[in-house]
């Protein structure tokens, strides 16, 4: 019996790395199509999405399924509840591409940023993607210098983000009202997308070390209530 439940948590482990994987191969997709106005890469992520939904939602029923009949204890009760949390942030960085594909769609055959933000839009665009990269890594292997490096990604987005907002609050931000709004929206998703990665690293190195940092609520830090 005790294997069984082994196996059903190993499965879940995997199941997660599933859909962080997909969630990476989302982000790179519809940062492409945001920055070349690929309309046809947009879609393909639109419906992707579909796929990350669906994963998460099968992942959840298996785990209150297994936290039903097995009534698990101590670490496997931490890697159930761990396993919920974690699918909710994921499927949410998959929402969060999405919108960024959206955004693409709308605005073609135009690009979405104007000349002057493509650099840090390409720059926001590529640390999301290394952080769904270092996700990957580290539900594969619980290897906390993954979580490690999420923060430090973290921190230059958070600095990227704060840029594009004096830019637009800049005296010599000419822009349209609409051009405006998809410039803010599309910095505050690549910047959500990095806190739920953040999220994700802190529930594992809970997982792994057992220890939880105040700090990290979630609470505190707002990644779940987006």
């Amino acid at each position: 019996m005790r294997k069984v439940f082994q196996a059903e948590l190993h499965q879940v482990g995997d199941e997660l790395i599933q859909i962080a994987t997909l969630v990476r191969a989302a982000v790179e997709k519809a940062a492409t199509a945001y920055e070349n106005a690929d309309v046809e890469l947009a879609e393909d992520v639109i419906a992707a999405d579909a796929r990350i939904d669906f994963l998460q939602t099968e992942l959840d029923e298996r785990a209150i399924d297994i936290l039903a009949r097995q009534g698990p204890v101590a670490s496997d009760l931490r890697m159930i509840v761990g396993a919920l949390r974690m699918s909710t942030s994921l499927e949410r960085m998959g929402d969060l591409a999405r919108h960024v594909a959206q955004l693409a769609r709308m605005r073609y055959p135009h690009p979405v940023a104007p000349p002057s933000l493509v650099g840090t839009f390409e720059e926001m665009a590529r640390l999301d993607a290394d952080i769904a990269g270092a996700v990957v890594e580290l539900l594969d292997t619980r290897d906390l210098s993954h979580a490690t490096r999420i923060q430090q990604l973290k921190g230059r987005i958070n600095e990227l983000h704060r840029s594009v907002f004096d830019a637009v609050g800049d005296a010599a931000w000419a822009e349209s009202p609409a051009r405006t709004a998809d410039v803010v929206l599309a910095s505050r998703y690549f910047e959500r997308f990095g806190d739920h990665g953040v999220s994700v690293s802190r529930k594992v190195t809970y997982l792994v070390t057992g220890e939880w940092d105040a700090d990290a609520l979630e609470g505190r830090v707002g990644a779940d209530d987006a």
